[in-house]
């Protein structure tokens, strides 16, 4: 089995007192939202003792995000420009070798975390001292703040998620505004990995999973916003969302149980064998055929499976109905 290296976190160089928080903003060209995920952190700012804020620019080239930490942070939130631009990945790595507080936040420009948050998840980190990670239930909500969805219940009481690595092994739960990690968790582990490409969480939280148990909070403390013109629409037209979900699938392999890895990767295969064609039936209507096509074609190398194939006829049939009900243009 291939072996995949995972890009190395040394320990902090911080000698002098190390915050509870390490609330790390990565942001780039994000100015319309930035202010929001801002004043959503200053306002259960617990002080600088307790949680380091710092925002991590990545070269932006549009707008002042330096200016506009400034205003809003009032010397609370620092500031770093990297000396050029490293792209998602290698930033949420500079993220966390930048922090220095014992638990790690990395929230997104565009997200936003809801009152009390950092309370809450600090409550359960410290009742339940051997998790390596914690993380709460989240909203989905549109570019303009609207919630549209609410992310699973994984357990109705905060405490140590029970077979939760079988469950993050198949299906992608977690989204990243709602985690923490424990900087020691990263440095034992190593940072987000670069094969997996923007599938780089989901194979963290199986790599963390497979290493440590992981807290949960019921609450719904974060919101997690999605976009109609973002990198993953893009990525969708070329089918690379299910390409990159697969190479995670690959890379997890060399981590999982060897009891479990095998049939543990086929649910998560025909899992996104079926998630990639639903996606084809949405992009058959709204005349995306080219996008449809490699969405079909990503799902038959994630699975051959029977009702993967039945689900691929359904598609058919639905769009093949859509085209006879359109309207002829005369």
């Amino acid at each position: 089995m291939k072996q995949f290296n995972f890009p190395s976190i040394q320990p902090t160089e911080k000698d002098t007192y190390r915050p509870f928080w390490s609330v790390m903003i990565p942001t780039y060209n994000g100015a319309d939202y930035l202010a929001k995920t801002l004043k959503s952190v200053l306002e259960q700012d617990p002080g600088l003792e307790q949680m380091q804020i710092e925002v991590i620019d990545d070269c932006s080239t549009k707008d002042n995000p330096e200016q506009l930490v400034r205003e809003i942070g009032q010397g609370r939130i620092s500031y770093a420009r990297q000396s050029e631009n490293l792209g998602q990945i290698k930033t949420w790595n500079n993220c966390i070798q930048r922090a220095y507080g014992h638990w790690i936040h990395i929230l997104h420009q565009d997200d936003v975390v809801l009152p009390g948050f950092y309370n809450r998840l600090r409550k359960l980190i410290e009742k339940e001292q051997q998790i390596g990670a914690a993380f709460s239930r989240n909203i989905y909500m549109d570019e303009d703040g609207h919630w549209l969805n609410i992310s699973e219940l994984e357990r109705r009481e905060p405490g140590v998620l029970e077979n939760w690595l079988e469950l993050i092994s198949t299906k992608q739960r977690i989204q990243f505004p709602a985690i923490v990690v424990k900087r020691s968790t990263y440095e034992k582990l190593g940072g987000f990995c670069p094969d997996a490409y923007s599938a780089s969480d989901w194979e963290m939280w199986k790599r963390i999973a497979a290493n440590y148990l992981v807290g949960y909070e019921p609450q719904v403390l974060a919101c997690f916003r999605l976009h109609s013109a973002s990198e993953s629409s893009r990525l969708i037209k070329y089918g690379a969302n299910i390409a990159h979900t697969l190479q995670a699938i690959e890379i997890s392999k060399s981590y999982l149980p060897d009891s479990d890895s095998e049939k543990w990767s086929r649910q998560a295969r025909e899992y996104y064998a079926m998630y990639a064609l639903n996606t084809a039936s949405a992009m058959f209507s709204i005349n995306e055929e080219t996008a449809a096509f490699n969405q079909i074609k990503e799902a038959f190398r994630c699975s051959y499976s029977l009702p993967v194939i039945m689900s691929l006829i359904k598609v058919f049939l639905k769009a093949n109905a859509q085209l006879i009900m359109k309207p002829k243009n005369k």
